[in-house]
This record gives C-alpha cells, structure tokens and sequence, in this order.
C-alpha cells in the first residue's frame, strides 16, 4: 500500500505495499507467535508523510455533474490494483494509488471531460474508523504484533491520536502471558533510519506516567513479546 510514500530499499524501510504484502502472505503472520520477529516486525517499520493519500481498501464519494445539474453520487473503494471503478460514464477503472485527493479530483476533471462540458467534480474521503476493518484509513495504519489477540494493521484516525494503550486495545488486548513492561515501538524517519522505543505498560498504569504512553504514527510497528517467567 501507498507506493509513493517509501523510504528506498537501500534504507531498509519497508513500503506499506511491500509490507502488508508479505503480512497477508503469511511472512510476518509467524509474529503473532512466540518468536521475536526481528526479520519481520522491525523491519515492516514504514515512513509516513503525513498526508492522506488513496491507496488500497480506502474509501472515497465522488459526486460528478455539469453546473446547474444535479451530480451523481457514487461511494466507491479502491481495490487491490489501485483502481476505482465508477459507473457514471467511465467506461475504464481510474488508477489513483497514493494520489491525494486534489490530484484525484484533477485526474477525474480530465476524464470526465471527454463527456461532460466543464464537469463540476468534487471528492472525499470516507473515512475509517478504528474498529471498522472493512475500509483502510487514508491517514495509513500501525502495524501491531506479537501477543496481542488480533494481531495486524490498526487503522490511524483524522485525529492522529493513537497511542501504545489505545492501539493495544484496537488489537483485541493482550494475551495472558505478554510482557507489559517491553513493548517494542519501532518507527523509521523520511531518511530511512529506524528507532525503537520500549514501553512499559505496568509503569505507567501504576505510577500514571499518562507522558510514557507515546502518540504513534502511521507507519509504527508495536511488537508484544512473550513473557518467560
């Protein structure tokens, strides 16, 4: 997902499509499991420029009409090759991935001008909520991993509010035996170098240090481990 928002393969940082990818293949499925996934998890670490951009599973209504006409309205999802397909004239699927919504909006005006004299297009997003897994956020995801009961991407709210506890819980909560006190946050910068952050869940629960549950953003991979003892 979101082709265009990738640090270089020779940074080590991962694209979202590239990521994802090998999640759904099963590649970095093993790190729901026991096993430290450092060949997974750390590196699924994504860079993110905070803009919202179309990509895969995101929603979109395009309203699409000619002034003093009534538009039509068509509510549609872009699908795994990057593509919208809408009924209204177009006879082809429009590919949009990693466009935003002003360079959609442009690209539509010009198809729709074989058809229309000066259409009046206008488009936003749909967008999705945290517990929705139906419909992928345009603000991306965080990737969470390990002993969590719903292990797999988190979708980032407009608000970019999403901290480790909040997170944790969007992933069904941990399971019995992970370690709350080493929970790993890796991230990766626009020049492709990653940083880990450990948290530890019952220092902050017990002393209220509210300040140690970090605000993650898209692209963050959060790995639970096991604890042994």
């Amino acid at each position: 997902m979101l082709l265009l928002l990738a640090c270089g393969c020779m940074c080590g940082c991962q694209t979202i499509k590239d990521y994802l990818d090998s999640f759904e293949k099963g590649g970095s499925a093993q790190a729901g499991g026991k096993e430290d996934p450092d060949d997974a998890a750390n590196d699924g670490a994504v860079y993110y420029d905070g803009i919202p951009r179309l990509r895969p599973g995101v929603a979109v209504v395009v309203q699409v009409g000619a002034t003093g006409q009534q538009p039509t309205v068509m509510q549609v999802q872009v699908d795994q090759k990057g593509e919208v397909t809408l009924q209204y004239l177009l006879q082809d699927p429009v590919l949009c991935n990693g466009l935003t919504l002003e360079a959609f909006k442009q690209k539509l005006v010009k198809c729709y001008q074989v058809y229309i004299k000066q259409p009046v297009v206008t488009v936003a997003f749909m967008h999705a909520d945290s517990n929705n897994s139906s419909y992928v956020s345009p603000y991306g995801t965080v990737t969470v991993l390990g002993e969590v009961a719903m292990p797999g991407p988190v979708n980032m709210p407009a608000t970019m509010d999403l901290t480790v506890t909040k997170v944790l819980k969007l992933a069904g909560g941990l399971k019995p035996f992970a370690d709350k006190k080493k929970i790993r946050v890796t991230s990766c910068d626009k020049d492709g170098n990653k940083k880990r952050t450990y948290i530890n869940l019952e220092e902050i629960g017990r002393e209220g240090l509210i300040d140690k549950d970090i605000a993650l953003r898209a692209g963050d991979v959060v790995w639970v481990p096991e604890s042994w003892y």
